[in-house]
């Protein structure tokens, strides 16, 4: 499996590919639209994210080493916004997501495209799939400890 380092080296490199923000734009939405379909069990207020402009929906499970996220949204732009942190973290153990530094955001140019509201719901995105994976590494901690 790639690393979280190769995957966001790979989004850097996909996205330089495409000309003008119009063009990211439309890649954001066909990523958001091949978005896996969330669980509707997951969609409730539990699982919304904070401080987003969209309805964002998020739910992490650990599998007992790796996460794995399914999300959804009401806004197609922000649905594509998810897809590609999934794409880069789903898969990973809880210690290496805290860890990551997703800096692919600003080199894509991400966060610097988007409306103060949306660049704001994109670092909640960020900071809520960490969340997820602190408190499922804090879980596992006291299952082995016990």
């Amino acid at each position: 499996m790639e690393s979280i380092a190769e995957k966001q080296a790979d989004i850097v490199e996909e996205f330089a590919f495409l000309e003008d923000w119009m063009d990211k734009y439309e890649h954001l939405i066909e990523l958001g639209k091949e978005l896996p379909l969330i669980d509707e069990q997951y969609k409730k207020e539990d699982n919304l994210i904070k401080g987003c402009q969209s309805q964002v929906w998020l739910h992490a499970e650990n599998d007992g080493e790796h996460v794995h996220y399914t999300a959804d949204s009401d806004a197609i732009l922000t649905k594509g916004i998810i897809a590609l942190l999934i794409r880069v973290l789903d898969g990973h153990k809880p210690s290496e997501i805290t860890q990551a530094d997703m800096d692919f955001i600003d080199q894509i140019g991400l966060k610097e495209h988007l409306s103060p509201t949306r660049a704001n719901g994109l670092v909640n995105m960020v900071k809520q799939m960490k969340y997820y994976a602190l408190a499922l590494q804090a879980s596992e901690s006291k299952t082995t400890s016990s």
